[in-house]
């Protein structure tokens, strides 16, 4: 009975520290890669909808523009509007290094508030090992 006990114990521990663990969440992240200018609005107003949704634990939310969509972010006419609304709705929009060099596109050119990371895929996939859900577009 003893052995038992020893064992038990420790063992209802554990759980109780695991659920006490899962009870206390953090603020959940958001990450996507687009390829396509035209879906920067849709994924913005998702954003929105989501921080409409009441989450309370709703983090940050990032949108990586790769390919040939970084071409696009250049353009004033284009980016007008949406810098607006990302703005509006608390989305963090990042330019793809490693895209602005195969595209010949100057750091200089890159619109603020859009911050250039070095490697759209590596930042994505550190957000990822940092909890944050993501998807490709």
């Amino acid at each position: 009975m003893k052995i038992y006990s020893c064992f038990i114990i420790p063992v209802l521990v554990l759980f109780y520290t695991i659920k006490v663990n899962a009870q206390e969440t953090t603020a959940q992240n958001y990450i996507v890669i687009t390829r396509n200018i035209a879906q920067l609005k849709p994924i913005i107003e998702t954003a929105a909808l989501l921080q409409q949704d009441g989450e309370p634990k709703f983090g940050t939310f990032e949108v990586v523009i790769c390919g040939k969509a970084i071409a696009e972010i250049v353009k004033p006419e284009v980016m007008k509007g949406i810098l607006t609304m990302a703005a509006k709705n608390k989305v963090t929009l990042l330019a793809c290094g490693l895209s602005m060099k195969k595209f010949n596109i100057l750091e200089a050119d890159i619109p603020e508030p859009i911050k250039v990371v070095e490697n759209g895929l590596l930042y994505n996939f550190h957000a990822q090992q940092k909890g944050a859900l993501s998807i490709e577009l």
